[in-house]
């Protein structure tokens, strides 16, 4: 028993273990997704966190002795942002023509997310830090951070808020489309792909894209949109405010 701690020890400690642990439960996590017919439910991500965040509580792991490991797939979060301006460059002619309304429309979705949490939270009380924190929470999590921090907000708390209005979109979007009378066949895929790239930046956009690829093309087009209007707009307002 006490080399089997001693191995232990060793094991938690070393930075492959974080990374090796992620792409396993990661790779499982999304073979229970496809067989469940990418049911929402069996979204990859939230149980990717559940399970990880299980094992970390249950071994005793501290989560910067995890992440010394899963840097790396932090790393790779940039260049696959990057790589969804692949399908709206072959979108482009549709871009050209359009831009004025894809700016107000994102202008409006990012403006209606962030006020509406932020008046939420101050009607239930919340302490001004955490609505500081609250207000880039439909921002993808490093931008959340970012601007949290600019404004007085808690970096990490906006990343939790910023994870879970992803995890809420990507679960929620195809009932709530369907509550509003907008199914399959009643509107097309872009202004589908675009509101949930605006209410669930990244996890919504990966969502979008499993499910059409119009609707993912226009999921990554909202997701820059709101980074770059919520980097320039949430700093000002909170200067207002």
């Amino acid at each position: 028993m006490p080399d089997f701690v001693q191995l232990w020890v060793y094991l938690s400690s070393a930075p492959l273990v974080g990374l090796t642990a992620t792409l396993v439960v990661y790779l499982l996590a999304m073979a229970g997704y496809q067989r469940a017919g990418h049911a929402p439910w069996a979204n990859p991500v939230l149980w990717s966190i559940v399970v990880i965040g299980a094992g970390l509580l249950a071994s005793g792991v501290p989560y910067p002795s995890y992440f010394a490991g899963a840097q790396f797939i932090h790393f790779l979060l940039g260049p696959a942002v990057v790589a969804l301006g692949l399908p709206l460059w072959e979108r482009r002619a549709t871009l050209s023509r359009a831009w004025g309304r894809f700016l107000l429309a994102a202008l409006a979705g990012g403006a209606a997310a962030a006020v509406s949490a932020v008046l939420i939270g101050w009607a239930l009380g919340l302490p001004g830090e955490v609505l500081r924190s609250l207000a880039p929470k439909s921002v993808t999590a490093p931008v959340a951070m970012g601007v949290a921090e600019k404004i007085g907000g808690v970096p990490a708390l906006a990343a939790v808020f910023a994870v879970l209005s992803g995890l809420v979109g990507a679960l929620s979007g195809r009932t709530l489309f369907r509550l509003f009378g907008l199914g399959e066949g009643r509107v097309d895929w872009m202004a589908r792909g675009f509101a949930m790239g605006t209410a669930s930046h990244g996890i919504g956009a990966a969502r979008a894209l499993q499910v059409n690829a119009d609707a993912g093309a226009y999921a990554g087009l909202a997701l820059g949109l709101q980074v770059l209007l919520a980097s320039l707009l949430i700093p000002l307002a909170a200067r207002w405010f």
